[in-house]
C-alpha cells in the first residue's frame, strides 16, 4: 500500500503544477483618522462625555475598502484594506475630534473611572467610495444620553452623514482619502448636533 502511494506521488505533483498560480499582490493598508482643523479649549465646567464603543452595521466589519456599484450593490477590495476594523478606527478618531471641539472637558472611553454626565452611543452606518457617482460617503447614527443618578435619560437621537468628491478613475489611495474626508464631514455635523443639545 505504501509502495502504491509513492508511485502515485509524481502524478499528483504533476497535476498540481498545472493549477493556476495565485498572483502575489501586496496588500495596501490605509489609516482612517480625520482630524478637526482647529483645537478649541473647553470652558470651565464643561461636561465629561463617555463615548461608548462604536458599532458597525452589517457589511462594515470588513477590513477591505468598500465600493458602491452602479447597480446598488457593493464590493470589498481584496488587496486594499484599513489598518484595523473601520468602526474601531472611527471610534478613536471621533474621540479625538470631540476632545478638540471644546464642547467637553474630557471625552473618555468605556471603563474610565472619570465621572461622566453625558454618554454617546453611536454606530457607523456608511463608509464607501462610489466612483460612478463621483463621491465617497460616510454616516453615523445613535443617541446622546444624560446620566441621572443610577439611570440615564435620552437627550436626543441623531443621524448624520458626510460626502467628499471622488474622481471616477480614482485609485485605492484616493478612495481611502475621500472616505476619510467624508467621515470628517459627518463628525463636523455630529459636533453641531451636540453643540445644540438640550441642557
Amino acid at each position: 500500500m505504501r509502495r502504491r502511494a509513492l508511485l502515485l506521488l509524481p502524478a499528483l505533483l504533476a497535476a498540481c503544477s498545472i493549477l493556476p498560480e495565485r498572483p502575489n499582490v501586496p496588500v495596501r493598508r490605509f489609516a482612517l483618522a480625520p482630524r478637526r482643523p482647529q483645537t478649541r479649549t473647553a470652558p470651565r465646567g464643561a461636561p465629561v462625555l463617555l463615548l461608548r464603543s462604536l458599532r458597525a452595521v452589517p457589511g462594515l466589519q470588513e477590513f477591505g475598502l468598500r465600493r458602491a456599484l452602479p447597480d446598488g450593490g457593493y464590493e470589498i477590495a481584496p488587496y486594499d484594506e484599513w489598518v484595523a476594523p473601520p468602526a474601531d478606527l472611527a471610534e478613536a478618531a471621533l474621540r479625538a475630534w470631540l476632545q478638540d471641539s471644546g464642547l467637553f472637558s474630557a471625552v473618555v472611553p468605556p471603563g474610565s473611572r472619570a465621572e461622566s454626565s453625558l454618554v454617546l452611543e453611536a454606530q457607523l452606518t456608511q463608509l464607501d467610495a462610489a466612483p460612478s457617482l463621483g463621491e465617497a460617503h460616510a454616516g453615523l447614527s445613535g443617541i446622546l444620553l444624560r446620566q441621572e443618578g443610577r439611570g440615564t435619560r435620552v437627550l436626543l437621537p441623531f443621524e448624520v452623514s458626510g460626502r467628499a468628491p471622488l474622481a471616477a478613475n480614482a485609485d485605492a489611495p484616493a478612495e481611502a482619502a475621500a472616505m476619510e474626508a467624508a467621515l470628517g464631514e459627518a463628525f463636523a455635523r455630529l459636533e453641531d448636533v451636540l453643540a445644540r443639545r438640550p441642557r
